[in-house]
């Protein structure tokens, strides 16, 4: 039993999900990549992004899989509605440009764009690397103030929950900063 311990203790540590270090009040790490909208690839900059309003920030496992074809399906419904709020939404996956060209179209319904990031420079920078298979991000969503703080994180394999959550911190924001 006492050499058992530890191959038990290693698989809960591996099993568990890894949680986003960046917390609400962090500074959100800028950053500038290629990303692709309705097939159309363009520089994507946080820092550009952030001058129209807060930015929800994505990350999710691979394009074309189940749970992140849902996840993109919800949010391209919801896009217009973050756009009321003058949020902005993009999806980050270590999938290469020609990849999102297609599930940017396909998936994200022309609506949002999604970025990439193959070298996960912007995956690590968020810590959002999948802990049991590191070469995948985890599913988080963040919600950036046009301040360049997190206002909002969320981490969860699940997608069901990540439009709706990052829509109510967008709408939060948006009704605690009315003009």
């Amino acid at each position: 039993m006492n050499r058992l311990l530890p191959l038990m203790l290693g698989s809960l540590i591996l099993a568990a999900p890894a949680l986003a270090a960046l917390k609400v009040g962090d500074k959100a790490p800028d950053f500038s990549t290629e990303a692709t909208l309705a097939g159309k690839p363009f520089k994507f900059s946080l820092a550009e992004a952030l001058k129209q309003g807060p930015v929800v920030l994505y990350f999710y496992p691979a394009a074309f899989t189940p749970g992140c074809t849902v996840e993109a399906h919800e949010f391209a419904e919801a896009t217009d509605k973050f756009k009321t709020h003058g949020a902005t939404v993009i999806g980050v996956s270590h999938d290469t440009i020609d990849t999102l060209n297609k599930f940017s179209v396909t998936e994200c319904r022309n609506k949002f764009a999604v970025a990439a990031d193959p070298s996960q420079k912007i995956t690590k920078a968020y810590d959002s690397i999948l802990g049991m298979k590191p070469e995948y991000a985890n599913r988080t969503s963040y919600v950036i103030s046009p301040q360049g703080k997190i206002i909002y994180e969320y981490t969860a394999m699940n997608p069901d929950k990540h439009v709706a959550n990052t829509m109510a911190a967008v709408e939060a924001w948006a009704s605690s900063h009315k003009k």
